[in-house]
């Protein structure tokens, strides 16, 4: 080997070495697999209808990524939520929320690529696909890819999500930070200390995420749940407070990881499977 070849090879080895020793590394650098997430913004104009949306979904959207073996496909609207009064009731013009677990980065890329050639998307689906131009079914579709953290690898569903509990309510978060750097650090803060926090506390977390595609990068996003909306108001309340919690939020690494910090109150469709 050449001597400039070798120093090349060297140094880039050297430098390979370094970060997958630093703690950042350790949030992006994870043995085993995790699961990919798609979410969907349908985006509807103001006081329009969503009965052919919800038609497409609920009869050939979900059963076409069940066949695929894409399970627990989640569908949501909006809630405005009054804490104080620990009331809710629905965003007026909410968009509808789709959530779809994948269990590799191949099942992403090829469901949305053919899902609607399917000749059976296509018959259950055809008042959604043949609407005219003058009346869409939406008005313009927001797509994120993401992929799960280190510490959660997988979609954790509750029982009551399991059992499909019509008052459980879901609060979906995405952190937003001012480089990729600060984004990563928020992740490490996650999996070194705040998902098992959730977890213990009870708020019942369905996943945690990573942008890779989409709108307003670097973000994270992840959904905490509850049984019902004071229940999950009351888990939240003792995250703050929490020891851990405050450990955390005052060691120098974790300092100005959030340049923004958005929460949406979500509430399941009928046919949604979270």
């Amino acid at each position: 080997m050449k001597r400039r070849d070798f120093l090349t090879t060297s140094l880039a080895a050297s430098a390979a070495a370094a970060l997958a020793r630093s703690p950042l590394a350790a949030a992006e650098n994870s043995p085993g697999a995790r699961d990919y997430y798609e979410l969907r913004a349908y985006r509807l104009k103001p006081g329009a209808s969503t009965a052919l949306l919800d038609g497409y979904l609920a009869k050939a959207f979900i059963p076409a990524l069940n066949q695929r073996g894409v399970k627990n496909v989640g569908v949501f609207t909006e809630l405005e939520v009054d804490k104080k009064a620990v009331t809710s009731k629905p965003l007026v013009d909410s968009p509808v929320w789709v959530l779809v677990p994948h269990a590799s980065l191949e099942s992403f890329v090829s469901i949305s690529a053919d899902l609607n050639t399917d000749a059976t998307v296509q018959s259950a689906g055809a008042n959604y696909l043949t609407t005219p131009k003058a009346s869409p079914a939406f008005e313009r579709v927001d797509t994120w890819l993401y992929r799960a953290f280190q510490g959660m690898p997988r979609m954790e569903l509750s029982a009551f999500s399991k059992n499909r509990v019509p008052t459980r309510v879901f609060e979906m978060r995405d952190y937003e930070s001012h480089s990729e750097r600060a984004a990563l650090s928020k992740m490490a803060m996650f999996n070194n200390g705040e998902i098992p926090l959730m977890k213990e506390i009870g708020m019942s977390p369905l996943l945690f995420s990573q942008g890779l595609a989409g709108p307003n990068l670097p973000h994270l996003r992840y959904f905490t749940s509850g049984p019902d909306l004071a229940a999950h108001l009351a888990s939240w309340a003792k995250f703050g407070p929490a020891p851990q919690w405050k450990a955390m939020s005052a060691d120098p690494q974790y300092k100005d990881n959030t340049s923004k910090n958005t929460a949406r109150f979500l509430t399941p469709k009928d046919y949604s499977q979270i």
